[in-house]
């Protein structure tokens, strides 16, 4: 194949395919290449994630044209209350009425399904999928990936879009700041008594976070939240291997009674958790965004809301660029897209780094102190605004598409 496009995106999850939505909202066209089937990706009970899309990201799907598919499957996310271990101490973050939710939580199943629809029907996205990359080359002149099927695509601009272990970013031989927590995410679905009133709870134990997502109620009227419980590696396997009945008594043992009666909806899935951070996220001719230029821990939420923030730069720097007769692989754009993402990819990077040991600390001593801070961050209007804001992602330097 021939055809050279201005995009060459490697990876078409969340943040490959909203890329590539975005750039042709641009008039920008894309070859999307992934190794997994999107039959699979999209089929039921493949995943049980959710994710919190911040009201930025939001917006950023409503301007690619994905509001109306995706609306009626989104749950507003009214409030969010962190606790420590459901101490005394708790912070309430709840908006203004006018001020609308703090975001909403979507399946990732449904994220994917509008995507690809979205994706099949725009002519100016090439999509390649399943289908592994045998090679890639980055040349003076544009950059191309050879298929295991044979084919050769072309373009004059690569983004790594593949996570964590992205091999193209290895391959190009960028540095990264990593660590592992020997700590691994719990992940599932549950039905309960009593009504989330839209509530997102963060509760705080030594041995991890244990996070309550608010979803919307299933098909006969089941309230059901997605858990995301934080368990330390040595112990991940016996809590996996627990019975459903071993399982439920464990997580009604840590809500305290908050929703009542608990029962699971979906299987259990676990994924290890680490922190990773790539101080260069462009090299000639290529761009990374998401997890293959930071991963973070999934403590507040933010992984996916930085990666769509990473989409809606280098969309803009790239657009702009174009109208001035810019080749999307010019070094000046590409150095304009990583001066944009470094602050707000290291603060928030770090920010859920700080808070995972912050919490981790045991002892009454420390929990006494964290608690005395809680209540100071309840009391402290000007504090509870810059945690929403940061929640929403609605502070810094936007892109356009993130504005509204």
């Amino acid at each position: 194949m021939n055809e050279k496009r201005e995009l060459l995106i490697l990876g078409g999850g969340l943040v490959g395919m909203t890329l590539a939505l975005a750039a042709a909202k641009k008039g920008i066209a894309s070859h999307v290449v992934d190794r997994a089937d999107p039959a699979e990706l999209t089929a039921e009970g493949f995943d049980g994630r959710a994710s919190a899309i911040s009201t930025a990201s939001w917006n950023l799907f409503a301007n690619v044209g994905l509001a109306d598919r995706l609306e009626p499957h989104g749950c507003p996310i009214a409030s969010i209350a962190v606790t420590d271990a459901m101490r005394p101490g708790r912070i309430d973050f709840t908006p203004e009425p006018d001020e609308g939710s703090l975001g909403r939580m979507f399946s990732n199943r449904e994220l994917r399904l509008a995507l690809f629809e979205a994706a099949r029907q725009e002519p100016l996205i090439a999509w390649h999928a399943p289908v592994e990359v045998m090679a890639r080359e980055r040349g003076e002149h544009g950059v191309s990936a050879t298929l295991k099927d044979g084919r050769t695509l072309h373009a004059s601009l690569m983004i790594a879009a593949e996570g964590r272990r992205s091999p193209t970013r290895e391959e190009a031989g960028l540095p990264i700041a990593h660590w592992d927590y020997s700590h691994r995410a719990i992940i599932a679905g549950i039905d309960h008594e009593k009504p989330h009133d839209n509530v997102a709870w963060e509760i705080f134990y030594p041995a991890g976070p244990f996070a309550l997502l608010p979803m919307n109620d299933g098909p006969d009227g089941q309230h059901r939240s997605a858990l995301v419980w934080t368990v330390a590696e040595k112990d991940a396997e016996g809590v996996l291997k627990l019975s459903d009945r071993g399982f439920v008594a464990e997580v009604e043992q840590r809500m305290q009674g908050l929703f009542g009666t608990v029962a699971l909806n979906s299987p259990r899935t676990s994924y290890p958790l680490s922190f990773q951070h790539t101080a260069r996220i462009v090299a000639d001719r290529l761009a990374l965004v998401g997890d293959a230029a930071h991963g973070m821990h999934p403590i507040a939420g933010q992984g996916l809301n930085v990666g769509l923030r990473d989409v809606g730069a280098l969309v803009e720097v790239l657009a702009e660029g174009m109208r001035l007769g810019l080749d999307p692989g010019d070094a000046q754009l590409l150095k304009r897209y990583e001066n944009w993402r470094a602050l707000d990819t290291f603060t928030v990077s770090f920010a859920t780094d700080g808070l995972t040991r912050l919490f981790g600390v045991k002892g009454r001593t420390a929990s006494a102190i964290r608690r005395f801070g809680m209540a100071g961050v309840q009391r402290t209007p000007f504090l509870k605004r810059f945690f929403m804001d940061e929640a929403r992602g609605m502070s810094g330097k936007l892109p356009e598409l993130l504005r509204g």
